[in-house]
């Protein structure tokens, strides 16, 4: 690990990127106080709480000096009394703000953490497909959980630390210059270092503290990958390869983390060493000057006091940037995510998708991931007439799925257009286009929780009637009620406890039961034996009735009920038609049935 050079050189470029980065900062803490607003109430009355905390830190030592010099050295047993009672009010009083304070800062702490996940996980909602197929699930999870977590203490702890430290500070200084400016000004020789030292501090915990929020996602990303694939991982036996992989992610979290400790090891106890010399210098001079009957015992004594309460702050002040500099850079990251805007995004004039017949039309549709790479469709175009049932059919990459993918508007063409009756996909909201969309994909997602929740996923008012129904009509209604539990089955996430086969009898139950008016099924037959695919292929025949469907698949069985065949070849158009006329044409479509047969 390089160890960290307090003597390095800063930049100019570096300077304006510090300028940069305090900038960026101070507007992520803006955007975290404003989730404060609705519980503004509570967050006042706690700050109200926090001022009477400070105030009786500071009143504490000045109801001492009293007893000291007004009763102790004076021997008046009354102004002892006095003062002793007027301590302990002061100690009272100061309980009853702490505990006002503590539990108002931590209520309106854990709401301000509760509203932000709530509002990161709506927005991750939002996103569009092609950020989860850049950005690794175990990132998502961890600005979610770790880098939430992260911001706890700044959010409950932090506003106590600074604002009652910062005060404690400022009126333990103004109360030494009152007691006696010339002590107090004596021990102002230390403050050179410190500033020295709370500067460099600052600049190599922020470099720190940032790189060990980017470590600690990767590793929550490598994690979640290696659990998620390790059905995978055990056939393939690289569970070897895979512990050193992860023990490289970890020790790279360690060395970042390993930095910010080296550089608090260094400072603490510096800022230590600084307060005993202010301390000595206290001591010396002032008991020097309480000797020759220029300050009083008592003065010394709160002096004495009130140096720790002014030196504790700088500890504390410099534990809350740690703190601080580690709530700030998971903040960054939270709202990095926040402020990523989904490339699917309504027009200014997008109207809802009124009650559709079905007919689409791809009119010269082209299509790049990304702009930097080349294109995936090549002017794309053919018609759908509303409830036929069409395939697209191809080698692996001639771009059916984009087809499909492009029709539920996970993306937009790059060029042409996609009509549904007429209407460009573009100019109606994403929100009632994919209402009257039902898609079952290759592997059929079933959440954790009953089947009947599963089925009822896309219609979470339907009764259990309807329930069944669906169930029943694609042949998923035998295998079910088999369950110990019924539809009340409690199943694993993904589905885990049930066959592929009865997954996807389930995924076709859930589309059934939504009733789309358009159907999306990609490759759903792929992954299913010969006796599993003959029921599912009955499933098919009630689906895939009196709606608009398109089926990317390479079961010939499936493929040879379409009303529409559609061949694509590197992403072009190279044939179309009914099965018959495609085997009449003796083409790309009688090559490829010629190997499925």
């Amino acid at each position: 690990m390089r160890p960290v050079s307090f003597g390095s050189h800063i930049s100019a470029r570096g300077a304006t990127s510090s300028g940069l980065g305090l900038r960026r900062t101070s507007r992520r803490v803006r955007q975290l106080v404003r989730y404060t607003w609705p519980h503004k109430l509570r967050a006042l009355t706690a700050i109200a709480a926090l001022l009477g905390v400070t105030a009786t830190t500071i009143g504490g030592p000045l109801m001492a000096k009293q007893a000291i010099d007004r009763g102790i050295t004076p021997g008046d047993f009354g102004q002892v009394e006095l003062w002793v009672a007027a301590f302990l009010l002061v100690a009272v009083l100061g309980w009853v703000f702490a505990v006002v304070q503590s539990y108002l800062t931590t209520w309106v702490g854990e709401r301000v953490l509760s509203d932000l996940r709530s509002d990161l996980f709506t927005h991750v909602q939002t996103l569009d497909l092609g950020y989860f197929e850049r950005t690794r699930a175990g990132v998502v999870i961890s600005r979610l959980t770790n880098d939430i977590e992260a911001l706890n203490t700044l959010v409950t702890d932090g506003p106590t630390t600074l604002v009652q430290n910062s005060i404690t500070l400022a009126g333990s200084a103004v109360v030494l210059l009152i007691l006696d400016w010339k002590l107090a000004l004596a021990t102002l020789v230390v403050f050179p270092g410190m500033a020295i030292a709370t500067g460099i501090y600052r600049h190599y915990s922020a470099i720190a503290y940032r790189q060990t929020r980017e470590r600690l996602g990767e590793v929550t990303a490598n994690l979640q990958e290696d659990i998620s694939g390790v059905r995978v991982v055990q056939a393939f036996r690289r569970e070897a390869s895979n512990y050193r992989s992860f023990i490289g992610v970890n020790d790279s979290y360690r060395e970042a983390n390993q930095q910010t400790v080296t550089v608090s090891a260094i400072y603490f106890p510096f800022v230590d060493l600084l307060s005993a010399t202010a301390m000595a210098i206290v001591l010396g001079y002032g008991g020097v000057r309480v000797l020759e009957g220029d300050l009083s015992a008592g003065a010394l004594f709160v002096f004495i006091g009130l140096l720790t309460n002014f030196f504790d702050p700088v500890q504390q002040l410099s534990q809350f940037y740690q703190t601080f500099l580690a709530g700030t850079a998971a903040l960054d990251k939270v709202f990095e995510v926040m402020e990523t805007e989904p490339q699917m995004q309504d027009a200014p004039e997008a109207e809802d998708l009124p009650e559709i017949w079905g007919r689409v039309q791809f009119e010269d549709v082209r299509f790049s991931y990304r702009e930097d790479t080349a294109e995936v469709l090549h002017g794309i175009s053919f018609e759908v007439e509303a409830g036929q049932t069409v395939a697209l059919v191809g080698h692996t990459g001639a771009g059916k799925s984009t087809i499909v993918k492009l029709l539920a508007r996970f993306y937009d063409p790059t060029g042409g257009r996609i009509l549904i009756d007429g209407r460009d996909v573009r100019d109606v909201t994403v929100r009632s286009l994919r209402r009257k969309l039902g898609i079952v994909p290759q592997e059929a997602f079933l959440f954790a929780g009953s089947v009947r929740d599963n089925i009822a996923f896309g219609r979470p008012d339907a009764s259990f009637e309807d329930v069944v129904a669906a169930a029943t009509a694609v042949g998923a209604d035998g295998f079910i009620r088999e369950l110990p539990d019924g539809y009340d089955e409690e199943i694993e996430e993904r589905g885990g406890r049930l066959s592929i086969g009865q997954r996807q009898l389930v995924a076709f139950a859930r589309a059934l039961l939504a009733n789309p008016h358009l159907l999306i099924l990609d490759e759903a037959t792929s992954s299913v034996d010969i006796p599993t695919e003959a029921r599912i292929e009955q499933a098919l025949d009630t689906l895939l009735q009196h709606r608009t469907s398109f089926v990317v698949a390479h079961r010939l069985s499936t493929i040879r009920r379409a009303d529409l065949i559609i061949v694509l070849e590197h992403g072009e158009v190279i044939e179309t038609g009914t099965h018959e006329q495609l085997i009449a044409l003796r083409g790309r479509y009688f090559a490829l049935y010629d190997d499925w047969v």
